[in-house]
């Protein structure tokens, strides 16, 4: 069998000037990366502002597993099959970070036959912007550090500096740092950390701005540090927002990209939704939304992380609301939560998938307490077998959701046409879109409320850190109460413990860190063992991608 970057290498691409072309995008609103990538200017974005907005589509999964889910493979596949049922569909991608690629993860275009290419471009770099997002981050962290040492007039208490450095590798020797070490002239020594580039604030201002003034606006708006007499100090008081907006001028525009079948694709920010917002930008599902009559996007890991983002973060900040969402699972993935070993998943085991479908049962749940319909994708396998798969659609059908079996790995395009059929008529379902909190509620009811109709919590409880951490972070402004909340969250679990799968009950949601994340307008809330700096695993994906004399790579997937 072909590798995915052997499907990609053959692929019939179109130069990215005619797939703008198609979408009624002139040369002169493009900035070209090469053949076959591109930025879509703010030229394009402001003339297509009056434009009626397609339908919206959120895909979304079941907690992964090791078994495999398929939500970037699905949403590609299901743009493809929506197109060659002749609707004018565009895709709204996550950019894959650094870390997975060449950690344990791996990249984030798609899989099989239904994939975004170039994937090795996609997967490596692609046109900069975690880059610039790095960049613009430790240049803040640059310039609070030459504050301490050029006298300190703000009168920053260096024990209370809140922003880190980033780097988009997983390194977790950077975990814990100390910088400023030497001699006088190297700076005032404190302790420090790094988290991965997608963890940055910088990150989600990004994904979430309007605008380039709203960017910048949003970059003063970073809570950096407390002075020794307990004020804030924003970036703002650094006077180095606008530097940052400047490194970020042309990372704030989306990407533009095809699929295997030429499909347009917009590829912009937001991976990683166990510890940060994990939604690809504002800008490129808004320009999604004018580019085709149907927007198809994701939002990281499962539902209980990525969807709940979206729709409590991303939705009520941008004014969207879904018309529909697909929700991805696999048997092997339900038997995995019912116990079953990976190496075992190729036998039918109904028992086993019968006690872990409560994993996608609570999934289901959770997305109709949204309001919204639900079409639920299984990607199915060889080893799937009838008797499975039957009781996997009589369980969607009681909970009230579609079923469609998904085949866009083997096949592209012609593997979703089944599934796409469900999601045009999900579309035109009723639906009555509803946040999981209200605005003027508590930040600790709202971070209950997530725990408890979300996760399946019987309570939460804040380490006394995070209590403090809470209590300062509502003393700054009564405005920061109404903020939204970001949780970060082991994503192998629905609750806190990555060890309990299928549906945990009886449990208590541990609060161990707070933090407020003005900029970017949510409150950070960190729960268990989550961390912000991934670690590569003993035989790391990076020591089977090579690259040839020709400059073909391999063992990129």
């Amino acid at each position: 069998m072909k590798t995915d970057i052997e499907i990609a290498r053959e692929a019939k691409m179109l130069p990215i000037a005619d797939v703008a072309k198609k979408l009624g995008i002139e040369d002169d609103e493009l900035e070209l990366y090469g053949k076959y990538k591109a930025k879509i200017n703010d030229e394009f974005l402001k003339r297509t502002a009056d434009r009626k907005n397609g339908k919206l589509i959120l895909v979304t999964a079941i907690n992964p597993t090791p078994a495999g889910e398929g939500k970037t493979t699905t949403t590609v596949g299901l743009g493809m099959a929506m197109n060659k049922l002749g609707k004018n569909t565009v895709i709204a991608l996550r950019e894959p970070s650094l870390g997975p690629v060449f950690g344990i993860k791996g990249g984030a275009a798609g899989g099989g036959y239904a994939q975004v290419v170039p994937m090795d471009d996609i997967n490596l770099h692609f046109t900069g912007d975690f880059h610039a997002i790095t960049a613009a981050n430790n240049l803040l962290s640059a310039v609070i550090d030459n504050h301490l040492q050029q006298g300190n007039e703000l009168g920053i208490d260096q024990r209370r500096i809140l922003f880190a450095r980033v780097t988009d590798t997983n390194d977790r020797a950077l975990r814990n740092v100390t910088v400023g070490l030497g001699t006088k002239v190297d700076g005032i020594p404190r302790q420090d950390h790094f988290m991965i580039t997608v963890a940055s604030e910088i990150m989600a201002i990004l994904c979430l701005a309007e605008s380039l003034s709203d960017l910048k606006e949003r970059l003063g708006n970073i809570l950096v540090a407390y002075t020794y007499d307990g004020k804030p100090v924003y970036c703002r008081d650094l006077q180095v927002n606008g530097a940052m907006a400047v490194l970020l001028k042309d990372a704030i525009k989306p990407n533009l990209v095809q699929t295997l079948e030429n499909t347009p694709a917009l590829i912009h920010g937001g991976p990683f939704a166990n510890i940060a917002h994990g939604c690809n930008s504002v800008r490129a599902t808004k320009l999604a939304l004018k580019l085709g009559d149907y927007a198809i996007t994701e939002a990281g890991f499962g539902a209980d992380l990525g969807a709940e983002k979206f729709l409590d973060i991303k939705c009520r900040k941008a004014g969207l609301v879904p018309d529909a969402v697909v929700l991805v699972a696999t048997v092997r993935a339900l038997k995995y939560n019912g116990g079953v070993a990976k190496a075992d998943l190729v036998n039918e085991n109904l028992d086993a998938l019968k006690a872990g479908a409560v994993n996608l049962e609570a999934h289901i749940d959770n997305l109709r307490k949204f309001g919204l319909p639900v079409v639920v994708a299984i990607n199915r396998f060889g080893t799937d077998t009838d008797a499975e798969l039957d009781y996997v659609r009589k369980i969607c059908e009681d909970k009230g959701a579609e079923f469609a079996l998904s085949e866009v790995f083997a096949k592209g395009g012609d593997g979703g046409i089944e599934l796409a059929e469900k999601v045009i008529k999900a579309c035109e379902a009723p639906k009555s879109f509803t946040f999981m909190y209200d605005d003027d509620m508590s930040p600790i009811e709202k971070i209950e409320a997530i725990a408890k109709k979300i996760y399946g919590a019987d309570g939460v409880k804040l380490d006394a850190s995070a209590a403090k951490a809470l209590s300062e972070i509502e003393a700054l402004d009564p405005e920061y109460k109404k903020l939204p909340i970001c949780m970060a969250k082991t994503q192998y679990s629905l609750s806190d413990d990555a060890s309990k799968l299928g549906r945990p009950t009886g449990f208590t949601l541990t609060v161990r860190e707070i933090k407020l994340s003005a900029g970017a307008g949510f409150i950070v809330v960190l729960t268990g063992a989550v961390m912000t700096m991934p670690g590569l695993p003993k035989k790391p994906a990076a020591y089977s991608i090579d690259i040839d004399d020709d400059g073909n790579i391999t063992g990129l997937f």
